[in-house]
């Protein structure tokens, strides 16, 4: 059974300082991973120290996983150079060229110093790709194998190599030219007789991604097949990595984390909310608010050219928070659907035909009952009956018209490869406050023959 993390944090607090080692020692075997490394940052430097220095490197590195890069750094800087060496040394691939990359090139040199020559040249190698591409996030620990080779040759390889893999799901089969030709299970070469060739069992339909596809790309990719790992090759077809699963989920959090904030008019966090500080935060929302604040302006600008349609029915202005608030929430409802769908690939540009006519529908449905709500309302203030159908017949059109806006805007922007997301919320709201008014007034003036 999880200790709760306080009870965890007072438990090791009290044995850290102990001489009895084996009572430590046998509560850090228990523990997962991650519920070491949700208290390790309260604990000082020696006391981490002595933890990890308990643990085997394997175990040490994947605590450190867990924790924020520059944390990481720190405790790996305040270590005996052997162990921190060991623990580095330890690191997957892909794990070690984030954190190398997310600090300070002073910092990184001293990380990669620890490492030896050929280990250090594939992590800098693992830099070059771009951050957020397949080449960025794969991981060189993975086996391959030769499409002559027996299953009991490559399991023999497996029992030799495997332990520094990041998995051993899948065995990579390459040619002499390191191009990727075949894939196998491990539970293949399980069922498979021991002088089975390796090139009868392999399945060469492989599914690989390019080192230069977007990590959300991969993350769509791998959910389609349902592979808990895939392989990533350079432009010559050369097997260049792997990326497992569990990166993805982290991509997956990332990626939703970034469309969240999109939503809500602003820049996407780098760090976490409480790391971030409160200038950044001002800086990251600033921008949309004074873009939304121009485009408000043109609210203001319609009011003022149908002043005369107030002033001679004053009752219109009643409704004007009703009716852009309804045609904002409609908006925003249509474009968090599609914005999610796109991410997914539920919905593509070329179904923007299909998009609209449901979305049209979608929104005289709605449109029809909320102009009926809308009538009610007015009909309780008793505003008269002319005022009440033209509040009605706007309810309809605005609705439909975010509907249609909504439903179009994300997908043009995807097929201009722009993030749909920046569609956000208050963006649409903003679009429709304008459009509705111009609306709302010119169908007053229609239907109540104001000047």
């Amino acid at each position: 059974m999880r200790i709760p993390t306080h009870e965890l944090e007072a438990k090791l607090t009290e044995l850290v300082r102990r001489p009895e080692v084996p009572e430590l020692a046998a509560l850090l075997e228990e523990l997962q991973p991650y519920d070491l490394a949700e208290v390790l940052p309260a604990f000082g430097y020696d006391d981490i120290r002595t933890l990890l220095g308990h643990l085997d490197p394997p175990v040490a590195a994947e605590v450190l996983e867990h924790l924020e890069y520059f944390d990481q750094y720190r405790i790996l800087d305040h270590m005996d150079r052997g162990l921190a060496r060991r623990i580095v040394e330890h690191m997957p691939s892909d794990a070690l060229a984030d954190l190398v990359g997310a600090i300070h090139p002073k910092q990184a040199q001293q990380l990669i110093d620890l490492l030896p020559p050929e280990h250090a040249r594939v992590i800098e190698g693992l830099l070059d790709y771009p951050e957020y591409t397949a080449g960025g996030l794969m991981t060189v620990e993975y086996i391959s194998v030769r499409s002559g080779m027996t299953v009991e040759q490559v399991l023999q390889h497996i029992r030799k190599v495997g332990a520094g893999a990041e998995t051993v799901a899948y065995i990579y089969v390459i040619d002499g030219a390191g191009r990727l030709v075949g894939v196998v299970s491990v539970r293949e070469l399980l069922l498979a007789e021991p002088d089975t060739v390796i090139a009868d069992i392999m399945g060469t339909q492989v599914v690989a991604v390019p080192a230069t596809m977007h990590q959300e790309e991969v993350a769509q990719v791998v959910a389609q097949y349902d592979f808990v790992a895939i392989p990533v090759v350079d432009a010559h077809g050369r097997m260049a990595g792997i990326i497992t699963v569990d990166d993805l989920v982290d991509v997956i959090h990332d990626e939703a984390t970034e469309d969240f904030h999109k939503l809500g008019g602003s820049e996407p966090l780098t760090e976490t909310y409480f790391q971030t500080p409160v200038h950044t935060l001002v800086r990251k929302r600033i921008g949309w608010i004074l873009i939304l604040f121009l485009a408000e302006a043109y609210t203001g600008t319609v009011l003022r050219h149908f002043e005369s349609v107030l002033s001679e029915v004053v009752a219109l202005t009643f409704f004007i928070p009703l009716l852009i608030g309804t045609g904002g929430n409609t908006g925003s409802q249509v474009v968090t659907t599609l914005v999610r769908g796109l991410a997914v690939g539920e919905v593509r540009y070329r179904d923007m035909g299909r998009v609209l006519l449901r979305e049209l529908g979608s929104g005289l449905m709605i449109g029809l009952v909320m102009g009926g709500a809308t009538f009610l309302r007015a009909y309780t203030l008793g505003v008269g009956l002319d005022v009440g159908r033209v509040v009605a017949l706007t309810a309809l059109f605005i609705v439909v018209w975010a509907s249609a806006v909504a439903a179009v805007l994300p997908l043009i922007l995807h097929r201009l490869r722009v993030d749909p997301a920046i569609v956000s919320g208050p963006f649409i709201t903003t679009v429709v406050d304008g459009t509705g008014l111009f609306m709302y007034f010119t169908i007053a003036r229609m239907m109540l023959g104001l000047g």
